[in-house]
């Protein structure tokens, strides 16, 4: 089973992000948060297309070489972890562990290259859910990737609710993806924090996405305000 000992910085690219969250063209025209986006090159990469794009991230506190230094420390052994369970995902896009390691490589040099100057312009933001250091109504949509849910043997329950119930605070919208915790089960804090979040007079859904690595990893789930 894929396991990890904690996060870590492993970037996707900005089409992978269109497709894990179904980004339309007018979702991209919109006041867009990325929260715990890492090393990731949505930003960048949106950010050259026009896009008004935020990303926080506690690693953000660090600079390029630092940032850069932790991602060495952990690309192989990411890299093993797939290649020891390559089971649990669908090689179609990707076709190999050596093109996925080279992939990811891409996205977070992209990163890596606009940190300097989308820091100085704010858009590299230092912060850690579940408290963020945003108005309410900041942002128009909030996406949130490979954290929520994926990390459920790390992060609580508690710490799960808090941190969309913050999210919802900071965003009109809300997408999390994937709803599946390292290993490839659904995690079981989706159902629960989906429940509260309807309780709490959210619309609550769960949509499948065009996009699927993680063997079963197609779906989002979406909270709208009212």
């Amino acid at each position: 089973m894929f396991t990890l000992e904690q996060v870590v910085p492993w970037g996707r690219s900005f089409d992978e992000y269109c497709r894990m969250f179904a980004l339309s063209s007018d979702d991209l025209a919109l006041r867009i948060l990325g929260c715990g986006d890492g090393p990731a090159s949505f930003n960048a990469h949106a950010t050259r297309r026009g896009a008004a794009v935020t990303s926080c991230d506690p690693i953000y506190q660090w600079d390029a070489n630092q940032i850069r230094e932790r991602i060495a420390t952990t690309y192989d052994q990411v890299l093993d972890q797939t290649r020891r369970n390559a089971n649990e995902f669908v090689w179609d896009s990707i076709g190999s562990v050596d093109e996925l390691g080279a992939i990811r490589m891409a996205a977070m040099e992209d990163f890596l290259g606009d940190y300097g100057r989308g820091k100085s312009a704010g858009r590299y933001v230092t912060a850690e859910l579940p408290e963020l250091p945003f108005t309410d109504a900041s942002f128009d949509l909030a996406v949130c990737s490979h954290l929520l849910f994926l990390y459920s043997l790390h992060l609580d329950e508690e710490f799960h609710r808090r941190s969309v119930r913050e999210l919802c605070r900071v965003a009109r919208e809300l997408r999390v993806f994937p709803l599946l915790a390292l290993g490839g089960e659904r995690s079981p804090y989706v159902d629960r924090v989906g429940e509260e979040m309807a309780a709490a007079g959210y619309q609550v859904s769960i949509e499948r996405v065009p996009y699927e690595f993680q063997r079963g990893g197609n779906e989002m789930m979406r909270i709208r305000g009212n």
